[in-house]
């Protein structure tokens, strides 16, 4: 049995659970791991002749532990030292030696050289479907703008060549987009794709698509997108532009659209719960990395990762656990 340290043994014996602690009990019961272990581990180092790599589930649950809580590698690392309850979550101790900066930037790159996450994602959303938890009969469609930095104050004097600036309402942004479909019945992110910030909503609309859906909800953004769809017999739910209804005449037909029109709101609003979790929940609002590829790997992963979040509940339920008391 390995011997604990005083910190370890500290923790060990306290009462209270803190929001961090129930937030890490809670993923540790619903994320698939079996799973997503078997689909890393033909890519994952083999013990050789050089330094032992630490166990694939080790380094997989630091690389979730950045995604929620938006760690760079540095702070990473300093979080494993200093934050017991994210130690006990990676099974390490201080007793032996904690991943260095490198052996977790070196685990991230594995993935993002073998394209790891947008497997990642569609075997979670395949177990998450097993489960009875995604219908996929309809899909609501939407983007969000990632912001990137701006300045050029850098080694190389410019900002990033692939993100762009676009303007949304009376503010302009520069960065990138997220691109996603989500299931009308579960809320739930189906497909996701990501293009500079500069790219129209409505030329994404047809990638966003499983192929099964029978009808789909967009805003106005998306204004044209049945005209261009290769699909047919599809119901495309698309807003009308607010100037148009404001501008018709009062009358019933008048209020009937608007009747319409509430409805479709009503049900597109679900569409919104994912980029909430992306953004508010694990603090993703910058991009952490330059070029669409780098930045697209970790948004896949936070979107798998998002749908396990809306989902614990009714995962928790179905394993019989009870939710943790916070302190």
């Amino acid at each position: 049995m390995d011997q604990m340290s005083f910190g370890d043994s500290e923790y060990a014996s306290k009462r209270k659970r803190t929001r961090r602690e129930v937030f890490l009990a809670e993923m540790e019961q619903v994320i698939p791991w079996t799973i997503l272990l078997n689909l890393i581990e033909p890519v994952y180092p083999k013990a050789g002749n050089g330094r032992r790599p630490y166990p694939l589930k080790v380094m997989l649950k630091i690389h979730l532990m950045q995604n929620w809580f938006g760690l760079s590698d540095p702070a990473m690392e300093e979080a494993l030292y200093e934050i017991a309850s994210m130690r006990q979550f990676a099974s390490l101790s201080l007793t032996k030696p904690i991943p260095d900066e490198t052996t977790i930037l070196n685990f991230r790159r594995l993935l993002e050289t073998y394209e790891l996450g947008a497997e990642i994602l569609a075997r979670v959303n395949g177990y998450l479907s097993r489960k009875g938890l995604m219908l996929k009969r309809g899909t609501m469609v939407d983007a969000t703008i990632i912001a990137a930095p701006s300045s050029t104050k850098n080694a190389g004097g410019e900002r990033d060549p692939e993100m762009h600036q676009t303007k949304k309402g009376n503010e302009w942004f520069f960065g990138m987009k997220a691109h996603i479909g989500v299931d009308v019945d579960s809320g739930l992110v189906h497909t996701v794709t990501t293009t500079a910030a500069n790219e129209a909503d409505v030329n994404e609309a047809e990638y966003l698509l499983h192929g099964k859906e029978s009808v789909v909800y967009a805003d106005a953004g998306y204004t044209g997108a049945d005209k261009h769809s290769s699909r047919r017999g599809l119901d495309w739910q698309i807003a009308r532009r607010r100037s148009s209804v404001k501008a018709m005449p009062e009358g019933r037909q008048k209020r009937a659209i608007e009747k319409a029109e509430k409805r479709k709101a009503s049900i597109r609003a679900r569409v919104e719960h994912p980029f909430r979790v992306v953004k508010r929940q694990f603090g993703y609002v910058k991009v952490r990395f330059k070029g669409l590829a780098k930045n697209t790997a970790q948004i896949l992963t936070l979107f798998a990762l998002s749908n396990l979040w809306m989902a614990r509940k009714r995962l928790l339920a179905m394993t019989g656990e009870l939710r943790p008391k916070v302190a």
